[in-house]
């Protein structure tokens, strides 16, 4: 779901700036020494997942895992996040680094939305868990589609349809996703739950 480099207007690449350097100093200040591991594994998941993609106008489509990483680290999905796309960004010219910002926020911001809104569900029982994981997993694509959407739209209203294609071509992958993040979710669960420790805080 990366947007290509000159695409996006000034205000947009500014906002979308200032929203991703406030939710990273965030992330900083919850992280701390136990969980650089699971924030070092996490963000080389994404970097891989994220390296396989369809393109779609200026945008493009793939897995993202956005919703696992909320899950398991809360706000240290923005500096998690931030680190894969700048390396994709200098490596492989993924995104790009003037839209580094925006690109952060569209999967970070909706990856610690899912992890406040579903984390309920998932101190209950073992349906509850699956289906908050599974929610979690498809929604955080769909929110990440949405501002990816709405970044494109604000920037020209030529990019309407691209922003409609870029939603409608990410409903598979929400499906997927929130399959993903449930069974690994259930996995972890089983055989790492101190990885999970993260729900605990506020």
């Amino acid at each position: 779901m990366h947007i290509s480099e000159g695409v996006l207007s000034l205000p947009v690449l500014a906002g979308g700036a200032i929203v991703a350097a406030t939710g990273t100093v965030i992330g900083l200040k919850k992280l701390d020494s136990e969980k650089l591991i699971s924030v070092a594994l996490l963000s080389s998941v994404f970097f891989i997942a994220s390296l396989i993609h369809i393109p779609i106008g200026p945008s493009s489509a793939h897995l993202i895992l956005n919703g696992l990483m909320g899950l398991l680290l809360g706000w240290a999905a923005f500096p998690a996040i931030l680190t894969a796309l700048l390396l994709q960004a200098v490596l492989f010219q993924y995104g790009g680094l003037t839209v580094l910002g925006v690109n952060t926020v569209t999967m970070a911001l909706p990856a610690v939305v899912c992890y406040y809104f579903f984390r309920p569900l998932l101190k209950k029982n073992f349906f509850s868990m699956s289906v908050g994981a599974f929610l979690c997993g498809a929604v955080s694509i769909a929110l990440s589609a949405t501002l990816t959407a709405l970044a494109l739209s604000f920037t020209d209203e030529s990019f309407t349809s691209v922003a409609q294609m870029i939603i409608y071509g990410h409903i598979p992958i929400m499906i997927i996703e929130g399959f993903i993040c449930a069974s690994a979710y259930g996995f972890l669960q089983k055989v790492r739950p101190e990885m999970l420790l993260t729900m605990q805080e506020t």
